[in-house]
């Protein structure tokens, strides 16, 4: 009797290494077939900006601060980086953004103004202000975790919505249309 209870123990552990495989391909497929959800939500949106005064990034212009945020329209806070790949493949969307009236201000992060200087050069510069955030404070302070990053901010000086990654041709009816509710 002892015999036949250790031969079926043999047998669940010879099958249990193929039960514990069809398992993890189970779960795996499984988060193949959910609907990918690529917006996140961040828990700054309707809260103010926080307080900052950053010191001028581009030779011609001026510097950033927070108080410059609320002057009663809604406006594009861009965080980007001279450094930064998709920060220069965003570029043309701003200058359309620009071309539509949209006025755009920018912090760029762990950058030096000569580097700022040249990338404006290249890639055309649409903002009013740059402020220069050199330790990256601000951005934190955004809650912005990478460049690019775009925010919406109403008239008040309140974030009204946040763009995560570049901008692409076919996110500006939507940055456009947040800019609209942000009125």
């Amino acid at each position: 009797m002892a015999r036949a209870e250790g031969c079926g123990m043999r047998r669940i552990l010879i099958w249990l290494p193929l039960l514990l495989f069809a398992a993890f391909i189970g779960l795996f497929a499984s988060g193949l077939f959910q609907p990918d959800d690529r917006i996140i939500q961040s828990r700054l949106v309707g809260q103010p900006l926080p307080d900052f005064d950053l010191p001028a990034a581009a030779s011609d212009r001026p510097g950033l601060g927070s108080r410059d945020m609320a002057r009663g329209k809604p406006r594009l806070l861009n965080i980007f980086a001279s450094w930064c790949v998709p920060c220069a493949v965003e570029a043309p969307q701003l200058m359309a953004l620009k071309r539509a009236g949209v006025a755009i201000d920018a912090i760029a992060i762990r950058d030096a103004r000569s580097d700022v200087d040249a990338f404006l050069a290249r890639n055309g510069n649409p903002y009013q202000r740059i402020g220069l955030d050199a330790r990256s404070a601000v951005q934190i302070a955004l809650g912005s975790s990478g460049v690019p990053e775009t925010f919406v901010i109403d008239g008040r000086g309140r974030i009204a919505y946040q763009h995560i990654g570049d901008i692409r041709a076919d996110d500006v009816p939507a940055i456009l249309a947040r800019l609209e509710d942000a009125r």
